[in-house]
């Protein structure tokens, strides 16, 4: 087995939408208790693509160790059945170093995955499939691939937007190639750790200039000029790593003519409907989150420190 079972052991999960400052939070109370950081950003895994998600610093990353950060280059796969291992992994190696893990991210599915130890169907990915798939989509629409899937999977259906076409494309890869439904193969056991989440809030217009400001700071710092660089790589702009906030609308920009004032627009209101759908995904999966405003730092550290003591 991969897994070393350390039952009862702590883990800290800092979560929360875009912007809503997780990782200067997490680095705080890492640094109180002892601890070090495991990333939950499906954006932050790829490498050399560091200002459009928002990565932690060479110094942020220098005062408190970080993990699954920088794993793999933007042409390749991590699957979320990978990610819950390696996660798994490394938060038993950092217990067995006797300091304590905590999974900061607004990677939803990420967290989830991990706190509530989803059973993860160990399918590789289809991509001819995946591309009859996703032109049946685009030829018919969303609507008919959710019928697909309500016809062979209906627990699933019922659980999938039809426009979170990825889901239901994913759900039907697994039932084609294995003939198993993915609602009966992802089962949930949980993991033998003592856990608690703590949830950053702050008020939602406040929320949005704070990622809108926060676009502007990676215009500055070189954003376009990350792109530019990933496309002169070689890097397809239709890979799932490009489709990150950001990524795809400064590459339309550079490919497509599309002026950079209305790319950087159009980043900011696709960060805002990202931050709803953080939102959502969090309040229809919180198990207990502890909610507080991330203003009150020093509450929240003494919080975290007195959970571990006890």
């Amino acid at each position: 087995m991969w897994r070393i079972y350390l039952p009862g052991k702590p883990l800290i999960v800092i979560l929360g939408p875009t912007a809503s400052g997780k990782t200067g939070l997490a680095i705080e109370i890492a640094q109180h208790i002892n601890g070090e950081i495991i990333g939950a950003d499906s954006r932050q895994v790829y490498r050399y693509m560091d200002i459009g998600t928002a990565k932690p610093t060479l110094q942020q990353m220098q005062a408190v160790p970080h993990h699954l950060i920088d794993i793999i280059d933007p042409d390749d796969n991590l699957t979320l059945a990978r990610y819950q291992q390696l996660a798994y992994q490394t938060i038993d190696s950092i217990h067995s170093r006797g300091r304590i893990p905590l999974l900061v991210g607004g990677t939803g599915q990420y967290i989830t995955a991990v706190t509530e130890g989803w059973s993860i169907p160990q399918v590789q990915p289809d991509y001819l499939l995946r591309a009859e798939l996703e032109a049946q989509a685009q030829r018919f629409g969303n609507e008919y691939l959710h019928q697909q899937l309500m016809q062979v999977d209906s627990d699933a259906a019922h659980k999938i937007h039809p426009n979170n076409i990825r889901r239901v494309i994913r759900a039907l890869e697994v039932y084609r190639l294995t003939g198993e439904k993915i609602s009966v193969l992802q089962r949930k056991i949980p993991p033998p750790y003592r856990i608690m989440e703590l949830g950053l809030q702050i008020e939602r217009q406040q929320l949005y200039d704070r990622a809108d400001a926060r676009v502007d700071h990676m215009i500055t710092a070189g954003f376009l000029a990350e792109v530019e660089n990933l496309l002169k790589r070689g890097y397809d702009r239709h890979l799932p790593s490009m489709s990150g906030l950001g990524y795809a609308q400064l590459a339309a920009h550079l490919l497509d003519g599309l002026p950079l004032e209305q790319a950087i627009h159009d980043t900011k209101i696709a960060t805002h409907d990202f931050i709803r759908r953080q939102l959502t995904w969090f309040r229809h999966h919180d198990n207990g989150i502890l909610w507080h405003n991330v203003t009150h730092h020093e509450k929240i550290i003494q919080l975290c420190s007195n959970w571990v003591a006890n």
